[in-house]
C-alpha cells in the first residue's frame, strides 16, 4: 500500500472557533457547517483547544437548567487538542483513532497553525480508495 497523506484527504475549510466566543455561537457555527466539532484557535491561527458537540451540549443543558450567564468556548474546550501534521500518514492516524476519543483531528503546520481538519469518515474513505485501487491492480 502506498503512503497516504493526511493533506490529501483533510477538510481545508474547517469551522474555526475562538476562545472568547460564546458557546451558543460555537454551536451555531458547528450546526451551519455540519461538523461535529472544531478547533479553537488564537489570534495567530494556532490551535489552542478543541470543542465537540458533546462539550457544547453538556454546557448548554447546564446553562438552561441553572439559567447561567453566557459560557465561553475556553470554559468547555479540550486542551491541549490532539493534532496531526499534513504530511502524517492516514494509516497512522487510523491507528490513533482506534485508541483516542476525538472523531476529528485539527491538522496543523510545524508552527501549530491550523491548515485543516480530518475526521473518521475521511480516513475510512482514504483507506477504502486505497484498498479498491489495490484490488483493481490485482484483477488486471
Amino acid at each position: 500500500m502506498e503512503s497516504l497523506k493526511v493533506s490529501d484527504y483533510m477538510n481545508t475549510h474547517p469551522v474555526k472557533l475562538g476562545e472568547e466566543m460564546p458557546v451558543a455561537e460555537a454551536v451555531e457555527r458547528l450546526l451551519q457547517s455540519g461538523q461535529t466539532g472544531g478547533p479553537v484557535i488564537d489570534v495567530k491561527g494556532k490551535v489552542v483547544g478543541f470543542v465537540s458537540e458533546q462539550d457544547c451540549l453538556q454546557r448548554m443543558i447546564e446553562s438552561s437548567y441553572y439559567r447561567e450567564q453566557v459560557c465561553r468556548v475556553k470554559e468547555v474546550m479540550t486542551t491541549p487538542a490532539l493534532t496531526v501534521k499534513p504530511y502524517s500518514s492516514v494509516l497512522e492516524l487510523a491507528q490513533m483513532l482506534l485508541q483516542a476519543r476525538p472523531r476529528i483531528y485539527p491538522v496543523v503546520d510545524d508552527d501549530g497553525v491550523l491548515v485543516g481538519t480530518i475526521n473518521r469518515a475521511a480516513v475510512l474513505r482514504a483507506i477504502d480508495l486505497q484498498l479498491r485501487s489495490g484490488y483493481q491492480k490485482m484483477a488486471s
